[in-house]
């Protein structure tokens, strides 16, 4: 038999994945969003590639009211390019894409919203996109 000192793992499942879908989280930390600059060098050629993260929120592909009741909860993100009238929907939790913007300076409003589309808290960056070459 052994012992669970000699055994036990450096980090827990829990440790690394947070707390079990399966189970309800009283009293929740406020969800966060940290949005980070373009990537550098896709930038360099006019791609702009935008990573973000959330905590205390888990971004997937579900909407609407019963959605609300989930723990741990539910969120997805709004991303309005150049304050333009309408924005995109992410549920990925994966690295943003914006193709197609001309040389200049621009500006990227990364939203956390509830399943309802309320949006939570916001991030902007901004960034020039230089003249090709």
């Amino acid at each position: 038999m052994t012992t669970p000192e000699k055994n036990a793992p450096a980090h827990t499942a829990r440790d690394i994945n947070g707390p079990s879908p399966l189970i309800a989280i009283e009293d929740e930390p406020a969800p966060k969003l940290i949005v980070d600059p373009p990537l550098p060098e896709p930038l360099s050629r006019g791609l702009v590639f935008i990573q973000y993260r959330a905590e205390n929120i888990r971004i997937m592909p579900v909407f609407g009211e019963g959605a609300l009741q989930v723990s741990p909860r539910l969120g997805h993100v709004h991303v309005t390019v150049d304050d333009l009238p309408w924005h995109f929907v992410d549920a990925s939790g994966e690295t943003l894409i914006v193709v197609g913007l001309p040389a200049g300076e621009h500006k990227v409003v990364v939203e956390l919203a509830d399943p309802r589309h309320h949006v939570i808290t916001a991030e902007t960056v901004s960034f020039l996109v230089p003249e090709k070459r």
